[in-house]
C-alpha cells in the first residue's frame, strides 16, 4: 500500500512546534530558579549568631547572659552592657537586635523592630520566656519604631521591587525593541529610564503612601543608583545574551537580589549563601541604605553607597564590552560584505 505524501503543512507546524517548545524552556527555568531562591532563602528562617545583649554589670545580669547563651548555641551572640543608654546606642547602631533588662518586677526588652520586624519577633520569642521564668510580664519597648505608615517596616523592600520590576522589564524594550540602536543611544536610554524610575519610587515613598517622612532626597539618590545599576548591567548583557537577557536579569535581580535583601528576614536568620550575597549584592545595599538614612541616622550608610556605585560601575563596564563586541560584529560584517562584492566583480 502506497504511503500517502505528508500534507504541506507538515513541516511549519513541525517547525513552529518547536519554536515554541524552545521559548517554553525560558519560563520554566524561571520556575525552578525561583522556587530554588525563594523557598531556599525563606523556608526554614531561624537565627545564625543574631547578637542580642543583657543589660547590667552585676552577678545578675551574667547569670542571665550565661543560661541565655547556652539555650541558644551558636543561635545567638549574647554579651552584657552596663546600661540602658549602651544598649540603645547598639540598638540604633544595629550591633545588637535586642536587649534584655532583667528585673523582679518589670523585665524589659529593647528592640529596634525599623531594623527587621521579624527579627524583633524572634528576640521576642527568645527572651519572654526568660521573663516568665522570674514570674513577671515581659515590657517591650521599640527604641527605633518605623513610619506610621509602614508599620512592619517592610515598605522599603516593595519599593525596591517597585525599583527592580521598572528597570528589568524596562531593559527587555530597551534591548528588544530598541535593537536597530546604536548602543550609545541604549545606553543613554537606559540612563534617563533609570532616572524616571528612580523618581517614581521616590513619588510612592514619600507623597504616594508615606513610607518616609524625611530624607526623601536621599531616598530618590539611592533608588537612582540602584535603578542605572540594573539597567545599565542588563544592556550591556542583551548583547551577549539575546532571548536570554530576561532570565539573565532575573537571576540576578530577582532570584538573587530579593531573596538576599534583608527587606524579608536578614542574613542573621538566613543561610550562608544568602547571608554572604546580602553583603555583595545591590539591593541589600538600597534596603540597608535607606534603613540608615531614615531610621539609623546614617549609620553604614557610605558603605552601601559605595556597593551601589560599585555595581553602577559593573554596569559601565558591561556597556563598555559589549560596545567592543558590537564594533567588532560591524566590521567583521562590512569585511564580509566587501569581500562578496569582490568576488562578485570578479565573477562579471
Amino acid at each position: 500500500m502506497r504511503t500517502p505524501a505528508p500534507t504541506a503543512t507538515a513541516t511549519p507546524t513541525a517547525g513552529a512546534l518547536r519554536h515554541v517548545l524552545t521559548h517554553l524552556l525560558t519560563p520554566l527555568l524561571m520556575c525552578v530558579g525561583m522556587g530554588l531562591a525563594y523557598l531556599g532563602a525563606f523556608a526554614e528562617p531561624h537565627p545564625h549568631h543574631l547578637p542580642v545583649a543583657v543589660v547590667g554589670s552585676g552577678h545578675r545580669a551574667e547569670a542571665v547572659a550565661g543560661a541565655v547563651a547556652g539555650q541558644a548555641g551558636d543561635k545567638l551572640d549574647v554579651r552584657t552592657v552596663a546600661t540602658r543608654a549602651e544598649a540603645e546606642q547598639l540598638l540604633r547602631r544595629q550591633d545588637v537586635f535586642g536587649a534584655y533588662v532583667p528585673d523582679g518586677r518589670a523585665p524589659e526588652l529593647l528592640v529596634a523592630t525599623a531594623g527587621s520586624d521579624t527579627t524583633a519577633a524572634v528576640v521576642q520569642k527568645v527572651f519572654t520566656p526568660v521573663a516568665a521564668h522570674q514570674h513577671a510580664p515581659l515590657k517591650v519597648t521599640d527604641v527605633v519604631p518605623p513610619s506610621q505608615h509602614d508599620p512592619t517596616g517592610q515598605g522599603i523592600f516593595f519599593l525596591l521591587v517597585a525599583l527592580s520590576i521598572g528597570s528589568y522589564a524596562s531593559v527587555a524594550v530597551i534591548g528588544g525593541a530598541g535593537a536597530a540602536l546604536p548602543l550609545r543611544l541604549r545606553a543613554l536610554l537606559a540612563a534617563a529610564t533609570s532616572l524616571v524610575v528612580s523618581l517614581v519610587g521616590a513619588a510612592l515613598a514619600g507623597p504616594v503612601f508615606h513610607l518616609v517622612d524625611h530624607d526623601l532626597a536621599g531616598v530618590w539618590a539611592l533608588g537612582w543608583l540602584y535603578s542605572a545599576g540594573v539597567l545599565l548591567v542588563g544592556t550591556g548583557l542583551h548583547t551577549f545574551l539575546k532571548r536570554w537577557t530576561t532570565l539573565g536579569v532575573m537571576v540576578l535581580f530577582v532570584m538573587l537580589n530579593f531573596t538576599s535583601s534583608g527587606g524579608v528576614f536578614r542574613p542573621e536568620m538566613q543561610n550562608g549563601l544568602f547571608a554572604g550575597l546580602h553583603d555583595l549584592w545591590n539591593g541589600a545595599a538600597f534596603v540597608e541604605g535607606v534603613r540608615g538614612l531614615v531610621y539609623f541616622g546614617s549609620h553604614g550608610l557610605g558603605g552601601h553607597v559605595l556597593t551601589l556605585t560599585a555595581w553602577l560601575a559593573i554596569g559601565v563596564a558591561a556597556i563598555a564590552l559589549a560596545w567592543a563586541a558590537e564594533r567588532r560584529g560591524i566590521k567583521a560584517q562590512a569585511a564580509a560584505e566587501a569581500e562578496e562584492e569582490m568576488e562578485e566583480a570578479v565573477a562579471v
